[in-house]
C-alpha cells in the first residue's frame, strides 16, 4: 500500500531538522531542467505566472537562483519536516519516532511540481511551483505535460500486484498521476463536515483531516486499506452509505 499527499506552499527551512537521516530524490536531473527554465523568468513574470505578491516573486526568484547541487543536510532539508500547511498539521512530523520515520518512508510519498514525487526523508531545497502552474518547457505547455509518464511509472515501480493507491492529494496534485496506467487500485477518502446541517466538503477541514489520516496510519503501521475504515480521529466517522467501492467517505458532526 502507497499513499500520496500533496506538498505544501509554506515552507520551514529555519527550524533545524530534528533527524540527520535523509535520502535523495529521485528525479533531481528534471528538476534541473525545470529551475533552469524558472532561472530565465524575472521577478515580474513569476509574480504574474504564479499569481502571487511582487515580493513572494523575488523571494522565489532567489531560491530558484540559489537552488544547487548536491544536496546536502547543510543546504536542504526532509521534505517531510520542511513542507508546513494544513495537511502536515494534521500529520505533526515534528513528532515522528524513528520507527514511525521507516514506515512513512516505505509507504508515503509526496507529489510536486519540482521535484515530481518525493519521499517523506528525501532532501529538498525550497521552492514555490505548483503541479498546476501553466509553465511552458521543453517537454510542452505546463507541468503535467513536462512530468508526462514519470510519476506514474515511479508508484508502479514501488506498488506491488494487487496493491491500493491511497489518494490524499488533491485534485491539482493528483492530476498529475495517469490512474489508467497505474497497476493498482485507487482509493480515494473524502471528508465532510456538517455545517448548518449540511455535510460537505470544506477545503480547510478536508486538509487537515488527510494529514490526521496519514498520522493514523503512522500511529498504527497500517498496511492494508480496510483498516482505514476503523479511522475515528478528530470526530469522523467512515460512513459506508455515502461510500462506493474507491471514494469513501468520512463525516462528522458540526464542530
Amino acid at each position: 500500500m502507497l499513499v500520496v499527499i500533496s506538498p505544501a506552499k509554506t515552507l520551514d527551512f529555519e527550524t533545524p531538522a530534528r533527524t540527520n537521516i535523509a535520502s535523495t530524490p529521485g528525479f533531481l536531473e528534471d528538476s534541473q531542467v525545470l529551475v533552469e527554465r524558472m532561472r530565465e523568468l524575472a521577478p515580474a513574470d513569476i509574480a504574474k505566472l504564479m499569481k502571487i505578491s511582487d515580493k513572494l516573486a523575488v523571494l522565489n526568484s532567489t531560491r530558484y537562483e540559489t537552488w544547487s547541487l548536491p544536496f546536502t543536510p547543510k543546504n536542504a532539508k526532509q521534505a517531510l519536516l520542511a513542507f508546513k500547511g494544513d495537511v502536515y498539521t494534521g500529520l505533526n512530523a515534528e513528532t515522528l519516532t524513528p520507527q514511525q520515520d521507516e514506515y512513512t518512508q516505505q509507504h508515503l510519498r509526496i507529489l510536486s511540481g519540482l521535484y515530481g514525487i518525493v519521499k517523506p526523508l528525501d532532501l529538498i531545497q525550497p521552492y514555490r511551483l505548483e503541479m498546476g502552474t501553466k509553465l511552458s518547457n521543453t517537454r510542452g505547455k505546463d507541468l503535467y505535460q513536462f512530468w508526462g509518464d514519470k510519476i506514474t511509472d515511479s508508484l508502479n515501480d514501488e506498488l506491488a500486484q494487487n496493491d491500493v493507491l491511497i489518494n490524499l492529494a488533491s485534485n491539482e496534485y493528483f492530476k498529475s498521476v495517469q490512474p489508467k496506467k497505474l497497476n493498482a487500485r485507487i482509493i480515494t477518502p473524502l471528508f465532510k463536515d456538517t455545517k448548518n446541517g449540511v455535510q460537505k466538503i470544506i477545503s480547510f477541514y478536508a486538509k487537515r483531516a488527510r494529514g490526521l489520516m496519514v498520522r493514523y496510519m503512522v500511529d498504527n503501521q497500517i498496511d492494508h486499506a480496510e483498516a482505514l475504515k476503523d479511522f475515528d480521529v478528530a470526530g469522523y466517522q467512515f460512513k459506508a452509505s455515502q461510500s462506493s467501492e474507491n471514494e469513501w467517505v468520512f463525516t462528522r458532526p458540526e464542530q
